[in-house]
């Protein structure tokens, strides 16, 4: 796979044009990698009910960005200390897609000495508590596969910021969102994010491609699409 890089370090991006980054590169750039951060955010799947599943209230008051994104999949809570990872694939086929990243994404932690096994709900837990969570959708070019990967997660801000049900928690036998979840911090992992995010960049990656000014363009215009109130509120567009 190619490891897509933006063509300068511009800081911080919101999760949203990450997303649309993924978009383009299913396009434009099948068969590619990145790894990317972002200050606190929730993001919700298509179908969710944003007022069911985020506390709207909390997240305004604290600065929490809210975003719905394109494929299925719970409610996420990330911040700096998580890491997203985007698998762009030409395999058109949803559940192949998924089972190539998640066998590679678990062997990828086994090789840094972390007991990971994936789970038939697209999870990957450690010590058997989820660290890392996917979804995926298919395009007319291939399949979009991403999830988050918690490292050192603020899980206070976790609980405060998502509201599953408690029948959601109840079929997965929990009490709390914090019951299921554990940092790679916390597991024996024996270095810090940045050498985990490169870790990960050498074991997914071969080669590399930067991003053109004109390509960037084009992934900011896609963005757009995503800042629709409509569309996160509702999951549709004008």
């Amino acid at each position: 796979m190619k490891l897509l890089q933006l063509p300068e370090d511009a800081g911080w991006r919101r999760l949203v044009f990450w997303l649309a980054m993924e978009e383009w590169a299913v396009e434009h750039a099948p068969d590619s990698f990145f790894v990317w951060s972002v200050k606190p955010t929730v993001i919700f799947g298509r179908n969710q009910d944003m007022e069911a599943e985020v506390n709207i209230p909390y997240c305004i008051e604290h600065g929490i960005e809210m975003y719905r994104r394109k494929s299925g999949g719970g409610c996420v809570y990330a911040d700096e200390g998580n890491l997203m990872l985007s698998y762009i694939t030409p395999e058109p086929d949803v559940n192949k897609a998924f089972d190539e990243y998640l066998s590679r994404l678990a062997d990828a932690l086994r090789s840094m000495g972390l007991d990971a096994v994936r789970t038939e709900h697209n999870d990957v837990l450690v010590g058997g508590r989820k660290v890392s969570g996917n979804a995926c959708y298919a395009t007319k070019t291939g399949c979009i596969v991403h999830g988050t990967l918690l490292y050192d997660v603020d899980f206070s801000e976790m609980e405060h910021a998502i509201t599953p049900s408690k029948e959601k928690l109840d079929s997965k036998g929990i009490k709390s969102v914090r019951q299921r979840v554990n940092n790679l911090k916390n597991c024996g992992l024996l270095f810090d994010l940045e050498v985990l995010r490169s870790k990960l960049i050498d074991y997914f990656c071969k080669d590399m491609q930067v991003l053109s000014n004109s390509e960037l363009d084009q992934v900011l215009e896609t963005e757009k699409t995503y800042l629709d109130e409509k569309f996160i509120r509702y999951g549709r567009r004008n």
